[in-house]
């Protein structure tokens, strides 16, 4: 057994990792994890399978997110690489593997095993989406919602959360009165600033056209919306963001929010343990975004079985085991408030804010992703360009949006 964490080096040091596999080897390439958690549960799946086959040596390689994100860039154009990979399951990221051929076609397991009695349906509803078969298995299946500092809305006269985006601006406006900024965002992280613009967007342009634009069937710079969108962002980075947030990543920027920097963050539903282990719960509340749509943003992370292994059959049974009702009952709520299993749920022991979390998907009325899973990889690079731009002051909200365009009619 051996757990590995890399945040830094070149792509021949990244190749490393994951060459001269032995038939009793099983090398799974995910992201670094912030919380002690989720740790500890890849940590006890290594344990547990290694037990489970007496013989395997499992080693699971943890990188911080970018450069997970190169690792398998550099794995894909060669021809070594993981016997497993965790990666996000839309379009822009997971499905470009599954159409470029690295992932294995995992129907066979998925009938042996039972796999769809055990998942939820909306956890897997990507599984078949970018190719023929089924492609991956969900291990997480995440919401993200604005989490805030109590203390902080109440020294700002904030006395109930935002039900609207209105009342989420009026919050805001309050904030910065007392002197608090309304959001922190890790900017040297696309992604990170990325989320709010997702969401706005979704707030101005509401279900049918948000998908639209997403799906690149309407025009960004003459749908006025998307032009809304723009400017409601530049709203928010010029006057409401902790400064300077170019410079700083999504842990940074976690570490100043808990040191009461800023009153609000907007992060996924694996972000209650971190706040478990690093502060008082109570002190912190969440609501979701409020786009007026009833739609919850989030996503779904597979684990896929590269078709560069010659493991299929042993990292079948590794997805077996961590999917299981016994492993995913023993570390309900290191990934999130809910299970992939539909039959583990969480009990009356469950941490508060997962609680507020079961409510808040119990209410959602379908779901939308975060922009680099609904594009395609090239898009998204020009839409974290656009939105980073707009954020640093260098583009104004119609040159975003004419940008976009630009891009997207060139695809």
């Amino acid at each position: 057994m051996k757990a590995t964490t890399l945040l830094k080096g070149s792509a021949a040091a990244l190749l490393l990792c994951g060459t001269s596999l032995s038939a009793e080897e099983l090398t799974i390439w995910t992201i670094n994890y912030t919380s002690d958690r989720q740790v500890s549960a890849l940590t006890a799946a290594e344990a547990e399978f290694e037990a489970l086959m007496p013989g395997v040596d499992v080693e699971i390689v943890m990188r911080g997110t970018d450069e997970h994100k190169t690792a398998l860039r550099v794995a894909a154009g060669s021809d070594t690489g993981p016997d497993i990979y965790a990666y996000w399951a839309g379009l822009g990221l997971g499905g470009e593997y599954v159409q470029a051929g690295l992932s294995t076609d995992l129907s066979p397991y998925y009938e042996s095993y039972g796999w769809s009695d055990r998942l939820t349906a909306p956890s897997q509803a990507f599984s078949e989406s970018f190719a023929e078969g089924k492609h991956g298995i969900p291990f997480r299946f995440s919401g993200e919602a604005v989490y805030y500092n109590k203390e902080l809305f109440a020294k700002a006269g904030i006395e109930s959360e935002p039900q609207t985006y209105e009342e989420l601006k009026e919050a805001a406006v309050a904030l910065k009165a007392a002197g608090i900024p309304a959001f922190t965002f890790g900017g040297t992280v696309n992604w990170h600033v990325m989320r709010l613009m997702d969401v706005i967007l979704e707030t101005t342009c509401g279900v049918d056209k948000h998908d639209a634009l997403m799906a690149m069937e309407l025009d960004w710079a003459t749908e006025p919306c998307a032009l809304e969108a723009f400017t409601e962002m530049k709203w928010w980075t010029d006057d409401h963001f902790l400064k300077p947030f170019m410079g700083i990543d999504n842990r940074q920027s976690t570490t100043l929010w808990f040191a009461n920097r800023a009153a609000m963050m907007l992060e996924g539903d694996w972000h209650v343990p971190t706040i478990d282990e690093n502060a008082d719960m109570e002190n912190f509340g969440l609501f979701p975004f409020p786009t007026g749509t009833g739609r919850l943003y989030g996503f779904a992370e597979y684990m896929y079985v590269s078709t560069k292994s010659d493991q299929a059959d042993l990292a079948a049974k590794f997805l077996d085991m961590f999917t299981s009702d016994e492993f995913q009952t023993a570390h309900l709520g290191a990934f999130g408030a809910l299970s992939v299993n539909k039959n583990v749920k969480q009990g009356d022991d469950a941490l508060a804010l997962h609680r507020e979390w079961l409510e808040v998907f119990a209410q959602a009325e379908g779901t939308f992703v975060n922009g680099d899973q609904a594009f395609p990889l090239d898009v998204t690079t020009e839409y974290f360009r656009v939105i980073n731009e707009l954020a640093s002051g260098d583009l104004e909200p119609q040159a975003a949006a004419d940008a976009m365009a630009g891009f997207i009619s060139n695809h």
